[in-house]
Parts: structure tokens; sequence; C-alpha cells
């Protein structure tokens, strides 16, 4: 056996075992019977693709812990679609390698197509209630960015003190937040939604996680204009990490949702900068 086949077959024994301890452990961690026992089963195929590669190798490998503590972590916190998502991803390329190896074993192709039968259980098992209302997420959230960045902006060159500007954005913050909220509460209850209520705090907590986000930098600094600078930089970030999340878990086009959130928050920003100058001079406000 050529050494770069024998190492491209250790290397997915380890990827295999590795995966089926991540597969066990989430499955032992899932509440839902049908979706654990699709994770059981998945779990159970990576190991025998483990095993066909060990007695390739005839060696004996562990599963890489860190992965598998890192794996079923961020499924903890980030939801089991996020995380079932991504290694999908991983599990493309291992197709790949398996592609390579089918020639010397006929078996690396039945490995491939179970990889692909991987993905068809996960995409009928992903129904988490965080995504169920990923909708409600976006709407307070678009709606914070915009709307509080441009009154930020504004307020940076209207007013002179960062406590006036931090006062005037909370009570503005925390008003739409409130009022979005609601919105969303009687939206969702006429249209029959049972879960108006829950559906409402996802905006409103949206909402308010990020007007404290966005005005923390004028609590803590004294120049308002840093304190501007670091709130634009602190929403592309959560634009970012917001649709890096969403598309990953929805099979999303990340990069055209990022730009599009971002150009209008920015732009909004950069035009209420403007507004708040004008209205400053136009009405001689000094505070």
């Amino acid at each position: 056996m050529q050494s770069s086949v024998l190492l491209l077959a250790k290397k997915l024994q380890k990827s295999e075992l590795t995966e089926y301890m991540i597969y066990s452990t989430l499955a032992k961690e899932c509440k839902d019977r049908s979706n654990a026992t699709i994770l059981e089963k998945i779990g159970n195929q990576e190991k025998a693709h483990a095993l066909f590669w060990q007695n390739v190798t005839n060696e004996i490998m562990t599963p890489n812990k860190w992965r598998v503590f890192l794996t079923v972590w961020l499924a903890r916190i980030l939801g089991l679609s996020f995380v079932l998502k991504m290694m999908e991803k991983r599990e493309d390329s291992a197709s790949k390698v398996y592609s390579v190896l089918s020639e010397e074993f006929p078996e690396a192709k039945q490995f491939s197509d179970e990889e692909h039968e991987h993905e068809k259980e996960l995409l009928k098992m992903l129904n988490e209630e965080r995504l169920q209302y990923v909708g409600s997420v976006v709407l307070g959230l678009n709606d914070a960015l915009v709307e509080l960045t441009g009154a930020l902006a504004g307020f940076t060159l209207a007013l002179n003190d960062n406590r006036i500007i931090s006062l005037v954005g909370l009570v503005t913050g925390i008003s739409a937040a409130l009022s979005m909220a609601a919105s969303d509460y009687l939206s969702s209850k006429a249209e029959g939604d049972k879960n108006a209520g829950k559906s409402a705090t996802y905006t409103g907590v949206a909402y308010l996680i990020t007007v404290i986000l966005l005005i923390l930098p004028f609590l803590l600094l004294a120049s308002k204009f840093i304190a501007l600078s670091i709130t634009l930089i602190t929403v592309i970030l959560i634009i970012f990490i917001f649709n890096f999340y969403i598309s990953v878990a929805k099979d999303l086009n990340f990069k055209a949702r990022f730009l599009e959130m971002t150009l209008i928050s920015l732009g909004v920003a950069a035009f209420s900068f403007f507004v708040g100058y004008a209205l400053k001079a136009i009405l001689g406000v000094d505070i």
C-alpha cells in the first residue's frame, strides 16, 4: 500500500471515530427521541467506517477529544441545527477523500454514499425552537441596528455629552424595544398564532440586547466620536455573526445578507449623522 493512501486511511479512521463520539454524545443529550434515534444511527455508521479503516491501517486510534468537547458545547450554546450543518460541510470534504480511495478500496464508495445520506436524514430532523422564531429575532435585530445606529449617529453630532447621548439612546432604545415587541405580539395574535407571546419575547429581547451593545461604548468612553466608531464596528460584528449563524443553520446566502444589512445600517447612520449636524445648526442647540 502506498504511504499516501495509508496516511489518508489513518486520517479517515480518526475522523470517523471522532464523529462517532460526537453523534453518540449528541444523541444522549437530545430530548427529541426521533432525532436521538437518527443521531444514534449515524453514529453507528461512523463507528463501522472507523473499524473498517482500522483493519486497513492495523492501528488503534483515539478520537479527537477536543473536537468532541467543542462540538458538543457549541450544540448546547448555538443549537443542534447549526452544529450538524457545520459537520455536514466537513463530511463533504471526507466524501472527496473517499472518492480518491475508492479505486483501491471499493467499500469507500459505499461510505461516501452513506455520508450523503446523513445530510438527507439530518435535514428531516432540524426542528429547533430557536430557528422557528428566527423571523422574530431578525425583526428585532434589524430594527435595532438600523434605528438605533442612525439615532446614535445623529445624537453624536447634535449633543456634546456622552452621558446625555447614552441617556437619550437608552430611552429611545428601550421604548422602541417595547413598542416593537408589542407590535409583533398584536400582529402575530391577529394572524392566529398561539405562540404570539413567545414570538414577541424573541423580538423584544433581540432588540434590547442590541441596544445595550450599541450604547455601551458611550457609557464607557469619554470621546463621543471614538464611542461612535466602536459602535459602528460592533454593528458590523453583530451583522456578521448573526448572518453567519443563520446562513449555516438555514442554508442561506451569507454574503448577500451580510452586505445588505451592513449597507442599510451604515447608510442610515451616515444620513442621520448629517441630519443631526444640520438640526443642531438650524435649532441652535448646544448641549
